[in-house]
C-alpha cells in the first residue's frame, strides 16, 4: 500500500520461473521494488490497470529502475499524458509520463512462467480501466472496478456508473464465486461475496431497487 491515496501495488509473480509483472506502481519505488526479494522475480513488464494519478505516480521510475516495458489500454493514454498536471491537482512533486510500450486488449492473454493471465477491459471507472484474470489460480487483479463492498468512482471524466455496472454484472461476477480478487485500494475479498451482498452491484442492490 503506497501513497497519499493508499493505493494497492501488487507483484503478480510466477515463483516456478520467477517471472513477474508489476502492477500499478503508485510510488515508494524503494518498498515496490523490494516486492521482487523474497523469491528473486524477474519484472518482465509493468501492467497499468488505468492512469489515474495514484496507479502510475511512480511507473516512470520503476520503468527506469526495472527496464521492464510498460502498457495500458489505449483508451487510458491520456489520463497518463496529463500526469504532469494530474499530479500538480494534488500536490506531488512534478511526475513525468512514461512511456508505454504496448496497449492491452479486451482477450489478450499475459503469460507468467506456465501461468495465464487474461486481459478484462472494465470501463466505467475510467474508459480504459482494466483487470487481469489468472484463471487457473482463481486470482483477479480487479484495479478501482470492485471493491469490497464498494466499487469505482465515476464521478471523474470518462467515468460512467451504467458502464461500470455492466462491467462488473457481465465480466467479473461470471468468473465465479469462488475468485479471490485483489482491488487498487483496501483489502481483498471474493467474487462471490460482492455479487450477493455489494450495496451497489450485487443482489442486494437489486433487490433494494424493487422494494
Amino acid at each position: 500500500m503506497v501513497g497519499p491515496f493508499a493505493e494497492n501495488t501488487y507483484l503478480v509473480g510466477d515463483s516456478a520461473s520467477g517471472d513477474a509483472l508489476l502492477v500499478d506502481p503508485g510510488g515508494e519505488l524503494e518498498r515496490v521494488v523490494a516486492l521482487r526479494e523474497p523469491g528473486g522475480f524477474r519484472v518482465s513488464r509493468i501492467f497499468l490497470t488505468h492512469g489515474h494519478v495514484d496507479h502510475v505516480a511512480g511507473c516512470a521510475e520503476a520503468k527506469a529502475r526495472l527496464e521492464a516495458p510498460c502498457q495500458i489500454h489505449r483508451a487510458d493514454l491520456d489520463w497518463l499524458k496529463a500526469l504532469p498536471e494530474q499530479g500538480e491537482m494534488f500536490g506531488f512533486e512534478r511526475l513525468d509520463p512514461p512511456s508505454v510500450e504496448a496497449f492491452h486488449e479486451e482477450g489478450e492473454v499475459v503469460a507468467l512462467g506456465e501461468e495465464l493471465g487474461r486481459v478484462l477491459h472494465t470501463p466505467g471507472h475510467s474508459r480504459g480501466s482494466c483487470c487481469l484474470f489468472f484463471e487457473g489460480a482463481r486470482v483477479l487483479i480487479a484495479g478501482d472496478t470492485l471493491f469490497a463492498g464498494s466499487v469505482g468512482r465515476t464521478d471523474l471524466p470518462g467515468g460512467d456508473f451504467a458502464a461500470l455496472s455492466r462491467s462488473i454484472r457481465e465480466k467479473l461476477f461470471t468468473l465465479g464465486d469462488d475468485v479471490r480478487f485483489y482491488p487498487g485500494h483496501g483489502p481483498s475479498a471474493l467474487i462471490g461475496d460482492e455479487r450477493r451482498s455489494n450495496p451497489f452491484v450485487g443482489e442486494a442492490a437489486q433487490r433494494g431497487r424493487f422494494l
